[in-house]
């Protein structure tokens, strides 16, 4: 990518190259994917949800989760990436933490940005065990999870969601700011919405308006105008999840509209360079994750990277029954 200006943004502890960022994204924000965003100007990126007792079981498969690629390391030994964590209980979210940034550690010479909270998560294998949007409902644990992580030196970040009653939400986010909380993600759905229905913009701004400087937003970004929204209620900024999927071209789309200088070819690349783009991401994924995941992975990218391209239908229909990466590789290549 060739964009963005260098005026870089002060916020949340961290200073960013823009506004724009990928928001986590359960079996999606895996490294390679997180450096094809990199790639397409995010400011910043978070790794999937990660359980802090799979790190205190020394559990491989997690640990996997904290690799960080060359790219998304901006900022000399520090990177743009977003550690997101989840428990139930705040000994444990503070002893994985900890437990992490060991292995952070010992796995190369990039550190993470900040450590992520997600207090958002409304999904009962989550919830039932305390941890995610479960966590609004208890405010102590919230705020010594908080206060804990914040001891360890880097900043805090954390997403929740908004209550029926703004009052409540109001009440939460403070309790957050006040254990040294130096970012808020606010997602606009209650927790028994889950992820039907529309994104509550009215809580956000209100939000945004009684926390300035310290809110980020997300919920239905899937266009420049959301974007912008966001932005002008006050948000300090905004990440994308199932927009980010649906178009990743939003975020160098956006990042223009915003005034950032950012290449046409980035904008709105042509079909060629946007099936080699997956083809070198399913490459990456392959050879960090395996073949399968590889797969997987660009199933759910392929539809929103070839928006509007000839012929996308029948590739997804074509790509859709497959399960071997060297035929999907194939396919990318003939539909080239």
């Amino acid at each position: 990518m060739n964009a963005i200006n260098p005026a870089k943004i002060k916020t949340g502890g961290l200073e960013l190259d823009n506004e724009i960022w990928l928001a986590p994204l359960a079996g999606v924000t895996t490294a390679p994917v997180r450096e094809f965003f990199s790639r397409l100007g995010a400011g910043l990126t978070h790794t999937e949800m990660i359980s802090c007792m799979g790190l205190l079981r020394d559990n491989r498969k997690t640990e996997n989760m904290l690799l960080l690629l060359p790219e998304e390391g901006k900022y000399a030994a520090s990177s743009n990436v977003v550690l997101q964590l989840f428990s139930g209980d705040a000994d444990s979210m503070v002893k994985g933490a900890e437990a992490a940034l060991a292995v952070n550690a010992r796995m190369g010479p990039l550190r993470f940005a900040a450590l992520g909270i997600n207090m958002a998560c409304p999904m009962p294998k989550v919830t039932k065990r305390g941890a995610g949007a479960a966590l609004m409902g208890a405010p102590d644990t919230a705020s010594e999870m908080t206060r804990g992580l914040k001891s360890l030196g880097l900043p805090v970040w954390v997403k929740t969601r908004v209550s029926s009653d703004i009052t409540e939400t109001l009440r939460f986010v403070e309790l957050l700011f006040e254990a040294g909380a130096d970012n808020v993600c606010i997602h606009g759905r209650t927790p028994p919405q889950r992820y039907e229905g529309r994104a509550d913009r009215a809580k956000t701004a209100e939000t945004a308006r009684r926390f300035p400087g310290g809110i980020s937003a997300s919920g239905d970004v899937y266009l420049t105008e959301d974007v912008r929204e966001y932005l002008d209620m006050g948000c300090v900024g905004v990440m994308l999840a199932r927009g980010a999927l649906a178009n990743p071209y939003l975020l160098p789309q956006a990042l223009s509209a915003l005034g950032r200088e950012v290449s046409e070819a980035d904008i709105n690349p042509a079909k060629e360079s946007r099936l080699l783009q997956l083809r070198l991401l399913a490459e990456r994924i392959r050879d960090i994750s395996g073949a399968s995941h590889a797969v997987v992975l660009i199933k759910r990218i392929l539809a929103g990277t070839l928006k509007g391209a000839p012929g996308i239908v029948e590739l997804r229909r074509r790509v859709g029954v497959t399960t071997d990466l060297d035929e999907l590789m194939r396919l990318l290549e003939v539909e080239g």
